[in-house]
């Protein structure tokens, strides 16, 4: 979907490594959330604490996700699962821009 409808949008950025990543949080009437981010090139880890989908939006980035020791490219219009209580690594190829769904 190209757009989310009467959503609450948190206005505060989310920042994380120096500023090279940053999202905001996107809240719905249900209870969910995601976050729409955007990262410059660089290698990140992150942690989950619930399930994710990573949808890219636009660019490319390679991942290490939990429990592989293989990188998998991903490039716009592609999306990959994260498992909840894990870490994955990011190495962003391009400026990325991202939409990160948090599954309860």
């Amino acid at each position: 979907m190209p757009e989310f409808n009467n959503v609450t949008i948190v206005k505060k950025a989310n920042v994380y490594f120096g500023g090279n990543v940053s999202s905001r949080t996107i809240r719905f009437s249900d209870g969910s959330s995601k976050t729409l981010g955007f990262m410059l090139p660089g290698e990140y880890t992150f942690n989950t604490a619930d399930k994710e989908l990573m949808e890219i939006i636009d660019g490319d980035l390679d991942v290490l996700l939990p429990g592989t020791d293989q990188w998998q490219k991903i490039i716009a219009g592609e999306s990959f699962d994260v498992p909840a209580n894990a870490a994955f690594t990011v190495k962003i190829n391009t400026a990325t821009d991202y939409c990160c769904s948090f599954i309860k």
